[in-house]
Parts: structure tokens; C-alpha cells; sequence
């Protein structure tokens, strides 16, 4: 039993499933059962260390994922065997309701949420910052002599930064281009630039009982300032102020993603005066010490003033103001601000030890929903016992609306770059995501196949109506829904809807070129011999009680060697198939998985959180099957894959290589980031390490990182003397992960690089191998 007595403290660490570095039973186990080193750590917890209560720090451990029924459990159930008698509290994020929802189920947890990190721009450094500067010099001087210079040098710094991956550059000299060409030219560089500037990033690691400073907050609150408010009454921030100029914020975002210059340099201008906006409204509640106050700055002067009839405006109207925007809606302005002061409050109130006391005194702990804080605050303050929602009640009005954009820009951007509606597309179902944006990746797949969802008088979501070809304007795209062990646990009626809408697509008596449902479960019935309604079979999950493909635990300890077996992983354990006419059973049915997912031509997953991205967890691509796909499709060819990214206003569909890009350039390769890590010492660099290992993830199931990620990431953290010394120091065995990952994804064909490159990681492996070992040079 791994742990630490402190007095009537014992601090332990969790075993492991037992089986990660096992490849025979990662590839053929379909649970988890617990080796006798786990059994006894909770024995020896409860029946002979004495333990009073036990706390889980962190999200999340694997007692609540034992193999047993999914709720009710009984003392055939590995988790009530485990936990026994014993009081369990958990620490868990707050923005995750669905694992929390899990934790409570199955493991009998108390939750007390803690917040997140804070969130920073991620700003500009090295080359993209000298691009930056470019792009402003171009600015100012675009119609002089030296404008074409400075497209010159944009181009060719924008190669340099490999940005070339995601703009389209002239290979021409920018004089022989008119004014409007190179306009369009640094456009798109503008566009990318803010793009990876204004991401959203955590800083560092939060530390239980203590909440973000009002300066960290800023970020956080310009963000839920972005949003659309129906149900409150609020307007957005960015709305307000393109409304003042006599434009409409959509238009301005269309605009940006055309990558229309001055479009651009507008959309960055109201970017910027809602940070300056927000930070002036923060400020002025904010005390010496950096934390919030009820009593605004020198609010004593400004009651004395008002007293003899001045009226002064306030900080935020003076900063809108100032930054041109004059006419702004000043009453809808101040309405929004008002909620802003409240959120700013929530983000900033300390509940996270205090809750915890309360709890291990067995009192009561406030319950409040779980999410993403800047969707709804009301996440806020942390400290709180999660719930999730009424599964009943997605999705909403709102998450229908939002996932028709989505749904009709991936289709729209499909058929612009491959010439043809795509017939097939592979989803992934988070229960988190769901939670946090009401139904949206439900709603989604719904709209592609043309159903809606149609609520009662009670708001509950449990019958669907077919769209009309007329009306959907496009044929109806089959898809594959792969669900998480934990959507399919919370969220069995939502399989049922979705099984029905395939279904009631698949029986629509409509043209086979428009209605690619029908087309291919009636190509499934005819060579499977099977009724059209069991060939319509498309949503899949792991069986009862089992979670994850495992492909995530034989990327993390390297026990695998050709990708083959991490697809026969996928097919084993997430091919166990839902149907809602049998609805009490999901029995595998691996044939029909695979004979739809031949015809899949997109796969597509959904990022709708600013805190959790690709590489930040190894879930996503445990869960992508694009070389799956390749291997199952007759003429071996690779799928379009794309994520949606809905973590701000402006929603995105963009390619998985260019997510994977994006969220390497904003936290792997960012100062920024890897400095906020390295700030909280020891776990900073496992977190740089365990990044690293999950973008190795990616490159195994989808192919999809660049060189350049590994070659910039080798050339910040290996050939950089002074940071070798410091990974070293703060945390030797995460830095050999470092090193070994780079040395694997060479191995595997993932990284090309010089032969001194990877001479010099091994003889760093062998060096940090002695110095844990403690063997003297």
C-alpha cells in the first residue's frame, strides 16, 4: 500500500487498473477487474488502518469505473465491495458533471467541486509574434512603397512558423499582386495569428482553497461576456459594440473567417475593448491585495459627486467610449455589466475547504450543477455537491439551434473541398459535452439526419418528427454514433432518440440519392439477410459496466506494437450495439459496425470547453477511429476528420490537423503555458510529459500531427540547455517519459529528424536512467 501517515492523516496513491502495460488483456478484456493490490488498499482503508472517511483528490480515479452494473449497485459490484462502509468525498472539477455523475452512482461520493485554472490568452511569442508585428507594420503602411516589402516578409515568416499548413500563400512575389490580393493574403495570416492569441489556455494548476485573483478572473469573465443571454435578457458584448457601428456581430464574424482584412482588424478592435472593457469594470472592485471587494475604488468620492448632481459614467462606459464605440446601447451595457460584478464575485468566493469541512463534519453541502462556468455561471461558486440535468430535457431550443450551424458548415465545408455530400459520418458522444451545452453533439446528430426533436408540454424530449427533404434543402447523411461508456449511462433514452430518428430515416420512402440511410441499411439487409431495421443499427458503445476502447492505456505505457492492434482494441470493446425495439440488452454486433463504418467518409468529434482540449486528455483519441476506417474501407482511403470547436461565439468546424496544430501551438510549444506548468514544479512537468504522450496518441489513430509539432517541441524542451536542467531537477521521471516519447514517436515512423537529434535523446535517456538509479558518471 503505497501512502504516507501524517497522524490521524494517511495521504495514498490509488493503484492502477493492473493491466495497463499488459497487451493481451488491453486487447481481450472487456472490464477491469481489480488485481489483489487494489482490493487491499481499500481494505486496508477500512478494516485495519480504521479510516473515519476517505477523500478522492482529483478528477478521476478508477474505483468508480470497477467493472458492476451501472447504478443500483449491489455487493456484486466491485465498487460497493471496494468503498465498503467508508464516507467517500471527492474532490472533482467542477466542469465535469458526467464523470462526477458516475463518482456519486457508483462510488456513493459526496462531490465538492473545485474550480479549474484560471484561463490567459495565449498570446504571441517567438515567430508568431514577429509576425504579428509584420502584420501591424502593414497596417500602417499597406498603400506605401513599402507595403509589398512587408507582404514579402509575412510570407515568408508565416513559412517559417509553418502557418503555410493552414493559409494558403502566393508562391509569387507579393508586386506582382494588386492591393486587394495581398489585403486577402494578410488577412488570412491576420485571421490565424488572433486565432491562436485570443485561445484560451490554463495557467498553471489551481490550488484547493484558492480562488483566482480579480486580475485572473478577467479572461474568464470577457468570455461569458461573449455570449448571447435569451433566457437572462443579456446581451453580448461584442453584439453591443458592432451595433454601435451599424454592423451586426455575425456578419463581422463571417467576414473575419473569410479572412476579409478590414473584417479582421475589426474583429480583433472589439476583441480588444472587451478585455479593456472588462478589465476597467474588474478593477474598479479590486482591493490592494488583488482580490475582490463589494465596496467599488474611491466610491466614497464618487457618492459625493453624484450628491451635488454630477453623474459621472462608469468604467465601462468610459473605456466603450473611448475606444470609438459612442453610440453603444448604454442601458443594455449596464444590464450586462450588473451580471458581470455577480459572476466576478462567484469566480472569486473561497467554499472549496470550507465545504470540505462541512463535509467531513457530516453536514450538509449545498448541491449545484456541474459545467462549463463561462456557459453558465451558475457553476459558481465552487465548493458544491455536482448534479448534472434532467437527461429528459436536452436538447434544448437553443442546442438545437447552435448544432444546425455547426452540422451545415461541416457539410458545406466537406463538399467544397471533396466535390460531394458526404454519405457517412462517424461521431463520437461525450456525456460531459451534452451536459455542458444542453444536447448540442445530440442535436447535431439528429439534424444530420433529418429528424427533429420535438418536446411536450413538460419540456421532455422523447419523440422526433422526419424533416422534409424540401425543407432540410440536402440528402440525409447517414452516420455511426459511437457513444462514451458514460453518455451511455446517463443518457439511454438519448440512444433510444437517436435510434429512432435512424430508424424513421431509414423506412422514409424517399430517392436512395438523397436519403443515404435507407441507401445503405438496405444494402446491409440484402447481404446480411437481415430485416431493414436491425440492418439501420448505427449506435454503438462498450458493454454494460465497461468504459474507454483501452487504446488510451497502450498509448500512455507503449505496450503495442502496429497500429493494427490498437484497432482491434476499438473493435472489441465499442462495438456493443444499442437498439431501442430491444432496448434492455447491447449485445455485440461487430459485422454491422463494421459494414457502415466502410462507408464513412467524415469523423467527426466536438470541442466545447476552453479548459479541456485534443491533447489535454487522452479520451479523444482513444475514441477516434480514423485509421479504423482506412483499414475497413475497400479502397483504403483515409476519412476527413473534423472538429467542432463551439468554445466561443464564433463557432469553428476545422480539420483534426488543424485543431491538433492549434492546441500545439497554444500550449505545447507556448511559453506561456509550459512556464505556467513548470511554476507548479514536480506535476508541472508530468503534465508536459503526459501532453506529449497524448499527442503521440494522435499520430497512431489518425495520422494527423505534423513533423514540426515533435521536431519544435524536441528544440524547446531538449535542446535548450538551461530548460534540460530544470526538467531535470523539478521531476527526473517525468523527463525520461519526455525523452522516451520523442525516441518512440521516431521509432514509429511519426517524427523525422537528424541523426543528432536523436543521438543526443539517447544518450540524455541513459543520463537521466543514471541519475535515477543513482549511478555516478
Amino acid at each position: 500500500v503505497f501512502g504516507r501517515h501524517f497522524g490521524n492523516v494517511f495521504v495514498g496513491v490509488q493503484p492502477t487498473f493492473g493491466y495497463e502495460g499488459d497487451p493481451m488483456r488491453l486487447l481481450y478484456s472487456r472490464s477491469a477487474s481489480p488485481h489483489h493490490g487494489f482490493a487491499a488498499y481499500y481494505t486496508y482503508l477500512e478494516k485495519i488502518w480504521g479510516a473515519d472517511a476517505v477523500l478522492h483528490f482529483g478528477t478521476h480515479g478508477s474505483l468508480e469505473f470497477m467493472p458492476g452494473k451501472q447504478m443500483g449497485m449491489s455487493d456484486t459490484c466491485y465498487p460497493d465491495s471496494l468503498i465498503g462502509a467508508l464516507p467517500n468525498l471527492y474532490y472533482y472539477a467542477a466542469n465535469n458533471p458526467s464523470e462526477a455523475t458516475i463518482a456519486k452512482r457508483r462510488g456513493y461520493a459526496s462531490t465538492i467541486s473545485y474550480l479549474t485554472p484560471p484561463a490567459e490568452n495565449a498570446g504571441l511569442y517567438k515567430g508568431l509574434k514577429e509576425l504579428g508585428e509584420l502584420v501591424g507594420s502593414y497596417q500602417q503602411l499597406r498603400e506605401s512603397s513599402r507595403g509589398v516589402q512587408i507582404v514579402n516578409a509575412i510570407v515568408e515568416t508565416s513559412r517559417l512558423c509553418n502557418l503555410d499548413k493552414d493559409v494558403a500563400l502566393p508562391e509569387q512575389d507579393a508586386s506582382e499582386l494588386n492591393e486587394e490580393q495581398r489585403d486577402a493574403v494578410v488577412g488570412a495570416v491576420y485571421r490565424q495569428l488572433m486565432e491562436i492569441e485570443s485561445r484560451l489556455l490554463p495557467c498553471g494548476l489551481h490550488t484547493i482553497g484558492k480562488p483566482p485573483t480579480a486580475e485572473e478572473a478577467i479572461a474568464t469573465l470577457v468570455n461569458i461576456a461573449a455570449l448571447e443571454r435569451e433566457d437572462d435578457g443579456l446581451r453580448s458584448l461584442p453584439s453591443l459594440l458592432a451595433e454601435s457601428i451599424g454592423r451586426s456581430i455575425d456578419e463581422v464574424y463571417r467576414g473575419n473567417d473569410e479572412g476579409v482584412l478590414a473584417d479582421v482588424e475589426l474583429n480583433q478592435r472589439i476583441t480588444e475593448t472587451c478585455r479593456l472593457t472588462v478589465g476597467a469594470m474588474v478593477r474598479a472592485v479590486t482591493g490592494n491585495d488583488g482580490r475582490v471587494t463589494l465596496q467599488q475604488n474611491f466610491g466614497w468620492l464618487l457618492k459625493l459627486v453624484e450628491s451635488v448632481g454630477i453623474k459621472l459614467p462608469s468604467p465601462w462606459l468610459r473605456t466603450v467610449r473611448q475606444a470609438g464605440f459612442n453610440s453603444v446601447d448604454q442601458e443594455e451595457l449596464d444590464k450586462l455589466f450588473g451580471y458581470l460584478q455577480f459572476c466576478l464575485e462567484q469566480v472569486c468566493a473561497d467554499q472549496e475547504m470550507e465545504s470540505l469541512l462541512k463535509a467531513l463534519d457530516g453536514e450538509y453541502v449545498l448541491p449545484g450543477p456541474g459545467g462549463d462556468p463561462i456557459r453558465n455561471p451558475g457553476v459558481l461558486p465552487s465548493g458544491k455537491n455536482i448534479h448534472a440535468l434532467d437527461p429528459q430535457a436536452i436538447p434544448t431550443r437553443a442546442a438545437v439551434a447552435a448544432a444546425k450551424v455547426v452540422v451545415d458548415r461541416l457539410i458545406e465545408r466537406q463538399k467544397a473541398e471533396q466535390g460531394a455530400w458526404p454519405e457517412t459520418i462517424a461521431c463520437v458522444l461525450w456525456g460531459t459535452d451534452n451536459i455542458k451545452t444542453y444536447g448540442e453533439s445530440l442535436a447535431q446528430i439528429l439534424w444530420f439526419i433529418g429528424v427533429r426533436p420535438v418536446p411536450d408540454s413538460l419540456g421532455r424530449v422523447n419523440k422526433l418528427e422526419l424533416i422534409s427533404l424540401e425543407e432540410l434543402g440536402r440528402p440525409r447523411i447517414d452516420v455511426v454514433v459511437n457513444c462514451s461508456g458514460v453518455f451511455r449511462d446517463l443518457f439511454i433514452n438519448q440512444m433510444a432518440l437517436i435510434d429512432q430518428g435512424v430508424k424513421m430515416a431509414a423506412e422514409a420512402d424517399e430517392p436512395l440519392d438523397q436519403n443515404f440511410v435507407r441507401a445503405h441499411a438496405r444494402e446491409q439487409a440484402e447481404k446480411e439477410g437481415t430485416s431493414l431495421r436491425d440492418a439501420a443499427t448505427r449506435v454503438f458503445s462498450n458493454a454494460s459496466g465497461s468504459y474507454s476502447s483501452n487504446v488510451n492505456l497502450a498509448v500512455e505505457n507503449s505496450s503495442w506494437e502496429e497500429e493494427d492492434e490498437l484497432q482491434e482494441m476499438y473493435l472489441n470493446r465499442k462495438t456493443f450495439a444499442f437498439n431501442a425495439d430491444n432496448p434492455g440488452e447491447m449485445n455485440q454486433n461487430r459485422e454491422v459496425f463494421e459494414s457502415v463504418m466502410k462507408t464513412a467518409d467524415v469523423t467527426f468529434q466536438n470541442l466545447d470547453s476552453a479548459e479541456i482540449s485534443l491533447t489535454d486528455v487522452s479520451h479523444y483519441f482513444d475514441s477516434d477511429p480514423t485509421k479504423l476506417i482506412a483499414g475497413l474501407r475497400d479502397d483504403g482511403k483515409a476519412p476527413s476528420s473534423y472538429i467542432a470547436d463551439t468554445t466561443t461565439a464564433n463557432a469553428q468546424v476545422r480539420t483534426l490537423s488543424e485543431t491538433i496544430r492549434l492546441d500545439s501551438r497554444t500550449k505545447l510549444l507556448n511559453p506561456k503555458w509550459y512556464e505556467g506548468m513548470l511554476d507548479s514544479g514536480y506535476e508541472g512537468v508530468r503534465e508536459v510529459a503526459k501532453r506529449l504522450n497524448f499527442t503521440l496518441g494522435w499520430s497512431a489513430t489518425s495520422g494527423a500531427v505534423d513533423n514540426f509539432v515533435y521536431e519544435d517541441a524536441n528544440d524547446t524542451f531538449i535542446n535548450d540547455p538551461e530548460m534540460r536542467k530544470r526538467l531535470m531537477e523539478l521531476n527526473p521521471h517525468s523527463f525520461r517519459r519526455i525523452v522516451g516519447t520523442l525516441l518512440e514517436v521516431n521509432g514509429r515512423g511519426y517524427w523525422e529528424t537528424s541523426d543528432e537529434n536523436i543521438q543526443q535523446l539517447q544518450d540524455l535517456y541513459q543520463e537521466i536512467e543514471d541519475r535515477i538509479e543513482g549511478v555516478s558518471s
